[in-house]
């Protein structure tokens, strides 16, 4: 076999596992069922007999950090979405981290739904995946009405800039940036709640695949 239909071969072995997932196939549609809410914009499900990580598409919620709006995000979307509910995932990518990002959609479209209550902002930076005017729209009227983040003039901090404020502490500053300046290993922590707990206290570190969740080793 010649070199050129072997690099024709070896590529389209290499593409069939990304054309064959539909949980990471863009432009489809596709079912899932609820496992966890990790945070305001981060959940399980499962789909097709996996375990996905989803990151809600377009939005950015507060970080559990940032208390208590994370907090604040993380409900409403246990609210809105129960556990074993059934979703309509709509893939776009996936990311850095290997989850999928997606809108999801119950009786509505929940990440449209956080940014118009005021739980979540429109992520500018990735609006071009999503109907723009939508998200930016509803983020004015929750504005408007002082919903949630908007409580305050202005709105609160944005995730995106906390996220690199605190990523600037930890690398000037040790540990002073650690709630209590310990750390902590998930096989030190005993149970899976006890991670969640910390998790929400600050300690994002436990959560080392940005998915929501601390130390699933412990599940």
């Amino acid at each position: 076999m010649s070199l050129r239909p072997l690099a024709a071969l070896l590529l389209a072995v290499g593409m069939a596992p990304m054309a064959l997932s539909p949980a990471t196939a863009a432009g489809t549609e596709v079912r899932a069922t609820v496992l966890s809410i990790g945070d305001g914009d981060t959940i399980r499900v499962q789909q097709g007999g996996k375990r996905i990580t989803i990151r809600l598409a377009c939005i950015d919620a507060p970080e559990m950090a940032q208390a208590p709006d994370g907090a604040n995000a993380r409900r409403y979307l246990q609210s809105r979405l129960r556990l074993g509910s059934s979703v309509t995932l709509r893939p776009q990518t996936v990311d850095r981290f290997g989850r999928t990002v997606a809108e999801v959609i119950g009786e509505v479209n929940l990440n449209l739904a956080l940014v118009e209550d005021g739980m979540a902002f429109a992520y500018r930076r990735y609006l071009s995946q999503c109907n723009a005017k939508e998200y930016l729209d509803a983020e004015f009227r929750a504005s408007r009405r002082r919903f949630g983040v908007w409580r305050v003039p202005g709105g609160i901090t944005r995730p995106w800039d906390f996220r690199r404020g605190r990523t600037a502490g930890r690398a000037g500053s040790g540990t002073e940036s650690i709630p209590g300046g310990r750390r902590y290993r998930c096989r030190e922590i005993g149970s899976f709640e006890r991670a969640q707990e910390l998790l929400r206290q600050g300690h994002t570190y436990l959560d080392g695949n940005g998915d929501g969740v601390a130390c699933e080793s412990l599940r």
